[in-house]
């Protein structure tokens, strides 16, 4: 049997988007299951709130520049490019604390094996229509009350399991992160079942 398809949705600023897709790459090596990367917005979800810290105001513009440079490379070369494109972004983003800008583009790109021209589509709008519709992807069934990640998967009954999160941190490793997979779809694949949650005490850890 081919294995189960778990997509999910990124922004590559986002922190706790980063670790998730570290988990769920580990899943991959103790479940039956294969990740596919889509684009989500924090700046498109986001768009036209006035009651946002200043910070974070600042980060969401910026923040149009990589999620439109990932869906330029996605509609150029295809959904599968995504993946390796996301560990170049978010490294140079999460590890080495780089600023976002061209130069980091280009050598994300260079490094996925992706024309560095596409650097250029984060000062344009010309993908924004496809971004729009990517990020709706994601976030129709689970509603806009939430961020990224987004996780879509296939419940054993042919039903849709679509959740927010999980937001964890460190990084679940081996048999850790597939205890942690098997609980997060026996919540998230309940009927009825729509939140848990408890204040965050730690920031997010990358080791």
């Amino acid at each position: 049997m081919a294995p189960t398809t778990v997509d999910m949705w990124f922004d590559p600023i986002c922190p706790w988007a980063w670790i998730t897709s570290r988990w769920l790459l580990e899943v991959q090596h103790v479940r039956d299951v294969r990740v596919r990367f889509h684009v989500m917005s924090l700046s498109v979800l986001n768009e036209g709130r006035a009651d946002l810290p200043q910070r974070y105001r600042e980060l969401l513009d910026v923040g149009w520049g990589p999620v439109r440079v990932a869906i330029a490379a996605e509609r150029k070369y295809g959904t599968d490019v995504l993946g390796a494109l996301y560990t170049a972004l978010g490294t140079r983003i999460h590890h080495d604390r780089l600023p976002l800008g061209r130069d980091l583009y280009a050598a994300a790109l260079a490094e996925a094996g992706l024309s560095t021209d596409l650097a250029d589509a984060a000062d344009t709008g010309e993908h924004d229509d496809a971004l729009r519709q990517s990020h709706l992807a994601g976030m129709e069934p689970v509603g806009d009350e939430v961020g990224t990640p987004v996780i879509h998967v296939p419940g054993p009954d042919g039903r849709l399991i679509a959740f927010f999160g999980p937001v964890i941190t460190p990084i679940p490793r081996g048999t850790a992160a597939g205890r942690l997979w098997d609980g997060v779809l026996l919540v998230a694949g309940t009927e009825g079942f729509f939140e848990l949650k408890r204040t965050r005490t730690r920031s997010p850890g990358f080791g």
